[in-house]
């Protein structure tokens, strides 16, 4: 029997990273819920004994409470056993947990580098990427070995830079990182101009968190012109400040919540003053506040959430929910077409980015797999603002491949939020303190060399940096 009439009897989806709160059971319930799909085999993988078995009991919560008899779950803490005839990898982790996030957001923080995120650029995502890249191309050996025609699905951030390196190393696996920012956003805008989703036309292209919607239509009406005067709105701007900003000044909306926005420029992060009138996250929880993130991955109360879920006590939503994921399976495993976004290899897809940086387009999927649409060239402004990520995204991947920490100091030398909060030699000294902080989780354990200063300090890098907030 060939590998397709098998996917037709049965799909088999491996999740990596299970143990996830929200994620992995919202992948099962996507996926059962179409009826070609609804005798899938799952099989849950954790590094977590504890988590993983909460993971368990939740899928098979999902599979009484949905009727899905024919479906299967199980739950391994082998990923190679896991893996082996898998048809689908869905890759959701998260290297260090909240224990390696904390320093990344506290220590740049001391040299006034303020981060909201940080998990897509900025010295938290660069960090990121040092830890999990090498544990990805671990998973990535281990499908080449085991299922090397299944199809990787990646949700885990800093998505560009993780991809780049992914793809770097396994040109030869079916991969697209996946992310909610593009539907997230068309479906913000659909709200916000009272129109139905379903007749609304967009084309997005950009990189990841940083997409431009370059075309918005409804039954043939251009409604870029209502978006762009909606930006000035205040009901609308003090929620989600920054991206109206981007907008007001650049003509385009772009993905991503504000919070992300704000890291990833020199504009709304300056000082005090500047983060109150950008950041201020009255409105929206997700408009820019400093460390935002570790109110996000500070649960105390996990165990007692994935218990009440585990145990019906909690409601559970089988809907099927707006992730790319389920829509790339169903649409691979039946041949019904469907078109999502994506982020893969650029190769000549946006014209003025490069060409082996990773992009975020719309990708044509049905039995044949991936099929990326090429968009064209992206408004020049637009395309340098991408750049400035893009620079950073390459050389934090070179670092793991290179095991450079130099690389990691040019990487943080070139983020814009950064730079614009230090010089270089207090980059350098922030560099030091994060590797030195990150050590169990990274790939090289050669430290950041010093190098001489050039002016007596009469305090140190940390104290010098402490937000004087300058005009606030």
């Amino acid at each position: 029997m060939g590998l397709q009439d098998e996917r037709q009897v049965m799909a088999k989806v491996v999740i990596i990273g299970a143990g996830s709160f929200v994620f992995s059971s919202r992948m099962q319930a996507d996926v059962l819920s179409y009826p070609e799909l609804a005798d899938t085999e799952f099989v849950l993988v954790d590094i977590d004994p504890v988590r993983l078995d909460y993971a368990r009991q939740i899928a098979e919560r999902i599979l009484r409470e949905g009727g899905y008899q024919q479906a299967r779950v199980s739950a391994t803490l082998d990923r190679r056993q896991a893996l082996a005839g898998a048809d689908y990898v869905i890759i959701c982790i998260l290297v260090g947990g909240y224990a390696a996030i904390e320093p990344e957001i506290d220590i740049p923080m001391k040299y006034g580098v303020d981060q909201c995120i940080g998990d897509t650029l900025t010295p938290g995502g660069i960090m990121r990427c040092l830890r999990t890249l090498p544990v990805l191309e671990e998973i990535g050996r281990d499908v080449s070995d085991l299922c090397p025609q299944a199809l990787v699905l990646n949700y885990t951030n800093p998505m560009s830079m993780l991809s780049w390196g992914f793809l770097d190393a396994f040109p030869h696996l079916a991969y697209v990182g996946l992310c909610h920012s593009v539907q997230g956003t068309v479906g913000e805008w659909c709200r916000r101009l009272d129109v139905p989703r379903a007749e609304v036309n967009f084309t997005c292209a950009g990189i990841n968190h940083q997409a431009w919607l370059l075309r918005f239509e409804r039954h043939g009406e251009d409604l870029l012109p209502r978006i762009r005067a909606l930006a000035c709105d205040p009901a609308i701007w003090s929620g989600d400040s920054t991206r109206m900003e981007y907008l007001k000044h650049f003509g385009y909306p772009v993905t991503e919540s504000s919070g992300h926005g704000s890291e990833y420029n020199w504009w709304f992060r300056k000082n005090k003053t500047t983060r109150a009138r950008y950041c201020d996250s009255g409105g929206s929880k997700w408009n820019g506040a400093s460390g935002f993130i570790k109110e996000l991955y500070a649960r105390p109360d996990w165990e007692e959430e994935m218990r009440a879920k585990a145990q019906g006590t909690q409601p559970m939503e089988l809907k099927r929910s707006v992730e790319y994921g389920s829509q790339i399976i169903h649409a691979h495993h039946s041949g019904q077409a469907q078109l999502i976004y994506g982020n893969v290899r650029n190769d000549g897809l946006i014209d003025n980015l490069p060409a082996a940086a990773v992009v975020e387009v719309a990708i044509h999927v049905d039995r044949n797999g991936l099929q990326p649409l090429r968009y064209g060239p992206l408004p020049p402004h637009l395309a340098a603002l991408n750049r400035a990520q893009i620079s950073v995204q390459e050389l934090a991947v070179r670092a793991v491949q290179e095991r450079d920490p130099e690389r990691v100091f040019q990487a943080l030398a070139f983020d814009p939020l950064t730079a614009m909060a230090c010089t270089l030699d207090e980059i350098r000294a922030l560099g030091r303190e994060l590797l030195e902080a990150h050590q169990q989780w990274l790939p090289f354990p050669a430290p950041l060399p010093d190098k001489p200063l050039m002016y007596t300090r009469k305090s140190s890098d940390a104290e010098a940096h402490q937000d004087p907030g300058l005009d606030g």
